[in-house]
């Protein structure tokens, strides 16, 4: 499980407020898949103190993702991933874990481009601004909002997906049946909200535990 603060304190030592104040700090995501018309997008409030890593985990969440592929992080031409030992030959890298997200922010607005799935290649822009101290008592990261179902793993890309699409709605494509069978009851415009909402309150849940420690450290 990944600490989200607290990390290497010494025992016994006061946590200084500054670190409580910034593990409250959030700010606003919007998660756009590129290249897909009408565009799927999702809209979050995450902490600020969240490592790239969990930032990854979110976007999987609110997409729709099954985490089956390789992935990384683009960020002013740095790029951020997995370890160097699990990286598949893939470049050079900066592991995604060990990097928070208000390191790599900048003032205003930050846009960050994510890709999942190197065959497939699903790529997303993540614009992250308004940066503010969060609401007491609301668990962070919280869904705000988004517009269709994301595309089923291992389609083809955005390409591909748009094409199974075509098949299943045309009764003479010569793929029809093949695409009525593989996509099932899958519904483009509909997005079941109930489990992302459950997989940011799983990663809420992990930090405000987290926090709580922060907080009891500081009082002792």
């Amino acid at each position: 499980m990944e600490l989200e603060a607290g990390r290497g304190h010494t025992r016994g030592m006061k946590t200084p407020k500054k670190a409580i104040d910034s593990f409250a700090e959030i700010a606003t995501a919007r998660i756009t898949l590129q290249d897909t018309d009408p565009p799927i997008w999702r809209e979050v409030e995450l902490p600020t103190s969240i490592t790239l890593k969990v930032l990854h985990d979110i976007v999987q969440a609110t997409v729709g993702w099954m985490d089956y592929h390789l992935w990384e992080f683009v960020i002013d031409g740095r790029t951020y991933g997995l370890p160097d030992d699990e990286d598949w030959g893939t470049a050079p890298r900066k592991e995604a874990a060990k990097v928070r997200l208000r390191d790599v922010l900048k003032p205003g607005e930050t846009v960050i481009a994510y890709t999942y799935d190197f065959g497939d290649d699903w790529v997303h822009e993540i614009r992250v601004t308004d940066i503010r101290q969060g609401e007491p008592g609301v668990g962070y990261p919280r869904y705000v909002a988004g517009e269709r179902n994301g595309p089923p793993e291992d389609c083809g890309g955005v390409p591909g997906f748009y094409d199974v699409l075509d098949a299943r709605a045309d009764p003479h494509h010569q793929e029809h049946q093949t695409a009525v069978t593989w996509l099932d009851d899958y519904d483009p415009e509909i997005i079941d909200e109930l489990p992302i909402k459950y997989a940011l309150g799983r990663i809420a849940a992990r930090r405000n535990a987290a926090r709580a420690r922060l907080a009891k450290t500081a009082k002792t």
